[in-house]
């Protein structure tokens, strides 16, 4: 974990655990390997809304539903953000492994209300070997989320 999320984290006075895994690159694979359920991993999304970059929130097992979201946003465009538009934005982070901490990054954050039926969430903690876990109390309190429904199943 880097400098930047240990200190917000700990001024912020947030109980967590880190969990340290073999590399991983997808959301499925970070957390089966570190023992954590598809549907209990939070992955990180950069988006843009009217061009505006924001970070969508869903479970590691799930994909966004861009029309579900676009019904409850009142933007006009929402569309995936490339590497190249929010690199510069994680210059402490491993591009893939962005934590769902918006407010550290000058970011809304838009999580699907799928996780909250975990009291916990875990989460990349800006590497591809290091997860965070902490109560979703704790995590609501010092992101202050916008929850909604936006996510479907993947269709193979």
């Amino acid at each position: 974990m880097n400098g930047k999320i240990k200190d917000y984290l700990e001024k912020s006075n947030v109980a967590f655990d880190s969990i340290i895994h073999p590399v991983a690159f997808s959301a499925q694979n970070t957390a089966a390997t570190a023992h954590i359920k598809g549907k209990d991993f939070a992955k990180t999304v950069i988006i843009k809304l009217d061009g505006n970059l924001a970070m969508a929130v869903v479970p590691a097992s799930k994909k966004i539903d861009f029309e579900e979201l676009k019904q409850v946003l009142p933007v006009k465009k929402i569309e995936l953000a490339t590497e190249l538009e929010f690199r510069s934005k994680f210059p402490d982070c491993e591009i893939g492994a962005m934590p769902p901490l918006g407010n550290l990054y000058g970011m809304e954050v838009f999580v699907s209300d799928e996780l909250l039926e975990n009291s916990e969430i875990a989460f990349n903690a800006g590497t591809h070997t290091e997860v965070l876990k902490m109560s979703m109390e704790e995590f609501k309190k010092i992101v202050e989320p916008k929850i909604m429904h936006f996510t479907k199943n993947y269709s193979f």
